[in-house]
């Protein structure tokens, strides 16, 4: 059974949480200063097309160091409309991924085990070879889901979870696939439909969507808008349930595991 104990400590990634209390109401933005950049060769990305996306657009440091949780706060708040009841327990752990106590970097959350995970909507496996860097082929699967429709929705990002993890097995025969992984695949599914469409009904248009994955992009000249609907608790969570209702979900064994240091110290 999905509860909501067991998703909201873990439903992480692609930002998620903060601490300090924004009314929701959409702040002045120069979208002008916050135009699309690729990463230059020195600037640093990370595991996780939210948080690139963030730097890409100068919400973040587009340089991608120098995180710390009033950072990301504000750039989730401005950016994406995330709103005070989620971000601050990511930011927490991934304050683990490095040895610096007062930042980290989009590069340092590659750790394994930390909020990167195995079974990827976007990435490849630690154990098979680049964690890091956009995938192609991993991200057909979600690509080329829910056919016949310009949209996503919670069941086809269900069902785009199910047969990543099904494909990941077979690939990855060391794969960790606990509650903890499932709770932020299911959070990360429900922050693109979110951010890239309707918070409350999760429906999210394909362009928006694969625009946001393969390109770390704001789709602004798409016609995409920051969400007017704040993304909180009370909006991701039934996405949440949902998606991972529609996933189908089977543990591949094992205890949920937390990494604890850079080096891959764990509990």
């Amino acid at each position: 059974m999905i509860t909501k104990s067991l998703l909201l400590p873990f439903c992480t990634v692609a930002l998620a949480f903060v601490v300090k209390a924004t009314d929701g109401s959409a702040p002045t933005i120069d979208w002008d200063a916050h135009q699309w950049m690729a990463p230059g060769p020195n600037d640093l990305r990370g595991p996780c097309p939210g948080l690139n996306t963030l730097a890409n657009h100068g919400f973040l440091p587009r340089d991608g160091r120098d995180l710390d949780m009033s950072v990301i706060l504000d750039a989730g708040f401005k950016g994406y409309n995330m709103q005070p009841d989620l971000l601050a327990s990511a930011v927490k752990i991934a304050f683990l991924t490095t040895e610096d106590p007062f930042s980290f970097t989009l590069d340092d959350i590659k750790v394994h085990g930390n909020i990167e995970h195995d079974a990827s909507l976007s990435r490849n496996d630690f154990a098979l070879g680049d964690n890091v860097h956009f995938n192609e082929t991993i991200f057909t699967t979600l690509a080329n889901s829910n056919p016949g429709v310009d949209y996503y929705n919670t069941t086809s990002a269900g069902q785009v979870m199910h047969r990543r993890l099904a494909d990941d097995e077979i690939a990855n025969p060391n794969i960790t696939n606990t509650d903890k992984e499932f709770s932020i695949r299911s959070g990360e599914s429900a922050f693109y439909l979110s951010v890239m469409g309707d918070p409350i009904t999760g429906v999210a248009p394909k362009k928006f969507v694969q625009i946001f994955f393969r390109e770390e992009r704001l789709p602004i000249a798409e016609g995409w808008h920051r969400p007017e609907t704040p993304i909180n608790q009370s909006t991701l969570v039934p996405l949440i349930i949902d998606i991972a209702s529609a996933s189908n979900w089977t543990s591949s064994g094992g205890c949920p595991v937390i990494v604890l240091g850079p080096d891959g110290s764990h509990f």
